[in-house]
């Protein structure tokens, strides 16, 4: 069941007691949400949702920007039985603006952690859902033995909560992947089709709920880990620092050797971070540049008026920049006589640093085509960009039953 945008925005002008539930993660909540909203990414629904409806006569309104991660949300809380009234919002954010309403910027509230007795409702809730899908178990003696046969089989492990409660501590060898994102975009996480995937929750009601989700898509090979809450386990600290292959330091300068670079006119700044976030801001005067199409860029070096002396790479990953400069070396002719240098910290470094980034003085080498951009982020004709893409995605169920070899497994 769903709410339109307009019954939504009337129940909250007549003050009616509801709940609004924004199942995306809190970068994509502060860019742009409904007012009122508050932040509860996909896995972490039926974990928190106690805490903020606790009257099972309160109405919960599941958003995303679109549908996806709405109705998915919206269903886990309905198979987790939440005696609420549950809905998702039509099309999400982008029907909140099609029908000509104000969007929230900047927001922070985000649902709370569980209380006790909240916690153990939210597991009771997700082992039933779990023993109605199959979700199987995996003990600590089961992950060593499918870790030995890693080798033969793919094996991911992959720790579902929340980014903060990974990097404060998790398994080694584990990624963090959101439990909601994973569903919505198990593309990014899983790469091997018939993988085997463990699903790692400390309180376990997030690994049950995304197993059921994965197993209902055709991942039958999930299972999550008996994890007794990392009772006796070793954990590791911080993001995942995945090794970079061919990986070559460069030489390279701080951020404030390069803000004294700025003034030198034969010192040129390539941008190696997507063309997105390069739109998004970037150091003055950079170009932006694709690793993946560097001859153009040597080109256009060599055909600049005054002749460059010194090349400085930066990116939003400090190895992609690392992994340009060691190209670029070996492609730009030595008659060149350029020196070749990275920014240490990339992007990142030079923000800390308190430089100012330029959305004003756009130069691109290429033509700005390498990722999709969201409806949103279009810089004209938005409107109809959503539109479009909300029509692409109600029309995927025609093409799903037309190609009729989708594995889907839904619950029933």
């Amino acid at each position: 069941p769903h709410i339109s945008a307009q019954e939504l925005h009337s129940k909250l002008a007549q003050g009616e007691p509801l709940v609004i539930l924004d199942s995306r993660p809190m970068n994509e909540f502060q860019r742009m949400s409904i007012p009122g909203g508050i932040d509860c990414p996909g896995a972490e629904l039926v974990y928190r949702v106690q805490e903020l409806a606790p009257d099972a006569s309160t109405p919960v309104v599941v958003n995303c920007a679109g549908r996806t991660r709405s109705i998915i949300g919206a269903q886990s809380l309905r198979n987790a039985g939440l005696p609420n009234p549950v809905v998702a919002l039509k099309d999400g954010t982008m029907g909140w603006a099609l029908a000509g309403l104000e969007l929230a910027h900047g927001q922070t509230e985000h649902a709370p952690e569980p209380s006790e007795q909240g916690l153990a409702i939210a597991l009771e809730r997700a082992e039933q859902v779990a023993r109605r899908c199959g979700v199987g178990w995996l003990d600590p003696a089961g992950l060593s033995t499918w870790q030995e046969e890693a080798g033969q089989h793919s094996l991911y492990l992959l720790d579902v909560r929340t980014p903060a409660e990974y990097e404060a501590g998790h398994l080694p060898g584990s990624r963090n992947a959101p439990g909601g994102q994973l569903v919505q975009a198990t593309d990014e996480y899983i790469a091997t089709r018939n993988a085997r995937v463990v699903l790692i929750d400390d309180t376990y009601v997030r690994a049950l709920m995304t197993a059921s989700w994965l197993l209902q898509m055709g991942w039958t090979e999930v299972r999550v880990l008996r994890s007794d809450g990392f009772s006796g386990m070793n954990l590791v600290s911080g993001s995942h620092q995945p090794a970079v292959l061919g990986l070559r330091s460069q030489p390279t300068l701080t951020a404030t050797q390069l803000h004294a670079c700025l003034a030198d006119e034969t010192a040129v700044v390539l941008d190696f971070s997507t063309s997105l976030v390069y739109r998004q801001g970037h150091i003055p005067g950079a170009w932006w540049a694709l690793r993946g199409r560097l001859q153009p860029v040597v080109e256009q070096l060599q055909a600049l008026p005054v002749t460059p002396s010194r090349l400085i790479c930066t990116a939003d990953q400090d190895a992609l920049a690392h992994l340009a400069a060691s190209d670029l070396g070996e492609l730009c002719p030595r008659s060149m006589n350029l020196t070749i240098a990275v920014l240490a910290g990339g992007n990142a470094a030079w923000r800390e640093a308190g430089y100012d980034f330029s959305q004003d003085d756009e130069q691109f080498t290429s033509e700005p085509n390498e990722v999709w951009y969201k409806p949103y982020e279009h810089r004209g004709a938005v409107e109809q960009a959503m539109r479009d893409y909300l029509t692409w995605e109600v029309n995927l169920v025609e093409q799903i039953e037309r190609d009729g070899d989708a594995r889907f497994n839904p619950l029933v």
